[in-house]
């Protein structure tokens, strides 16, 4: 029985919350105390309910399930030594009690211990008549394992139960997804829909496997249904409006984005939609205003930045861009889209040192594209510190190490830096895996290329 502000059952909560404050010890029958301890722990207030606890096994010392509250608190705060301990003790005492078998569980899950806590949720089973929520902890066990269709089996089983508890359905489909049986999910959700058609969490999930399948006219249908079922359901025009974006009908999109913001607060993802929206719609103004909601919204969310900096880079307004990135940056340094953004906007405005640095940055937190290799070490290049460049290919080499690209450019450094025996290892090498890509030394190494030896080497192949 759960509390609530208007109704007579809440006494016991007042009776022991004015005892509190008092200190002056009254009488709960146990059961009143189970109660309060729910609610206690339904509100996440831990340290109230704890209380409730110890006064309750002081005044009722057999209560079974007063010492179970206690093993879920000393679960909850990771004490599982002394939680297995009484948990041991009533099963000496109560070994047909389903919840003994169901804490047990819990304390296997929390040590990882995933298929025992599986073995002793199997038994739980065959002692209860409440099978549903047995089902749902065995299925989260599975997931646990990554065993995707042993979970899913038993999600099922919880649908069979009741058929709204959607929590099930959510984990149930999570998994055929992880399994990508997209089909098999539609199936299913058809069938259910047949018999509950007006689900709109099911519609929903429906329409999420179309959109996977790129069926985008029935995915479209399915979110209609779902809004149609239920028309504040947020997360369905979401969805539908994602989908008229693939259909391109970026008007009938941008209707569907600014119901949810009728129907609930802003969310960033939907500002930045609607901002899409008119940008395909040449709405450039609208569009800019949208971005910049969205990054207000939510300063973290890197799509926010990324577009309005796209959208001025292609505007060819390289400075303003330049600005909004370096606004990222500044407020997360650790994003590597960021700086390679960065780096290809100084590099554009002929910044040398600061677009090296913004690729250096890039493979720093691990940006190992080729194309950032092969970049900063022909800035490096132009910068002249050929040592420098020849560092950085010589790195890029390990990650990518037949690339006729890298060992051209590390030919042509190593001749201009007269160590010519490097230069003519790795000028074979470039020209025994590509030599199309001969040019390069034409392009970067002008005077190493016109050199007789130079000549010699490429003539010969």
């Amino acid at each position: 029985m759960e509390f609530s502000p208007n109704d007579n059952n809440n006494l016991p909560l007042t009776k022991f919350e004015s005892m509190l404050k008092t200190n002056h010890v009254l009488f709960f029958d146990s059961e009143e105390f189970e109660n309060i301890i729910h609610h206690y722990l339904t509100q996440g207030k831990i340290s109230l309910a704890k209380k409730a606890i110890k006064l309750g096994l002081e005044q009722h010392p057999d209560s079974t399930n007063l010492k179970l509250f206690k093993i879920e608190i000393y679960v909850f705060e990771d004490k599982l030594e002394e939680a297995d301990a009484l948990l041991n003790e009533l099963y000496e005492l109560e070994p047909r009690n389903e919840e003994i078998y169901i804490q047990k569980a819990n304390i296997l899950s929390k040590k990882d211990h995933h298929k025992k806590a599986i073995h002793v949720l199997k038994k739980a089973l065959e002692l209860t008549d409440d099978v549903q929520d047995i089902y749902s902890l065995i299925g989260m066990e599975y997931l646990f394992l990554d065993k995707f269709e042993d979970a899913k089996y038993y999600f099922m089983k919880c649908m069979e139960e009741d058929m709204e508890d959607y929590s099930a359905l959510y984990n149930m489909i999570y998994c055929f997804e992880f399994l990508h049986q997209y089909d098999e999910a539609i199936d299913y959700l058809n069938t259910f829909l047949n018999k509950n058609p007006y689900c709109e969490v099911a519609w929903h999930q429906l329409g999420k496997q179309y959109y996977a399948l790129k069926e985008h006219e029935k995915a479209l249908a399915a979110f209609e249904f779902a809004i149609i079922s239920d028309d504040t359901f947020v997360g369905a025009y979401l969805e539908k409006g994602k989908v008229l974006e693939k259909l391109k009908r970026y008007e009938d999109a941008l209707e569907a984005y600014s119901l949810t913001l009728k129907l609930d607060d802003a969310t960033s993802f939907a500002l930045l939609r609607i901002g899409h929206c008119y940008e395909k719609l040449d709405q450039d103004e609208l569009a800019i205003q949208y971005y910049t909601k969205t990054v207000k919204e939510d300063p973290l969310l890197d799509k926010g930045w990324i577009a309005i900096t796209k959208y001025y880079n292609k505007k060819g307004n390289y400075k303003k861009s330049l600005y909004y990135i370096n606004k990222a940056i500044n407020i997360d340094s650790e994003n590597v889209i960021y700086w390679k953004l960065y780096a290809q906007l100084n590099f554009r405005l002929n910044l040398l040192e600061e677009a090296e640095r913004g690729y250096k940055k890039a493979l720093e937190l691990g940006n190992y594209e080729l194309e950032t290799w092969l970049v900063r070490g022909d800035i490096l290049l132009k910068l002249g510190e050929p040592e420098a460049a020849v560092y950085n290919f010589l790195q890029a080499s390990e990650f990518y190490p037949e690339n006729a690209e890298i060992e051209y450019r590390l030919a042509g450094l190593y001749f201009t830096l007269n160590e010519t025996e490097k230069g003519e290892y790795h000028l074979k090498n470039g020209l025994s895996f590509n030599v199309e890509f001969a040019f390069i030394l034409e392009e970067l190494f002008p005077k190493v290329y016109k050199k007789r030896q130079i000549k010699n080497l490429l003539k010969s192949k």
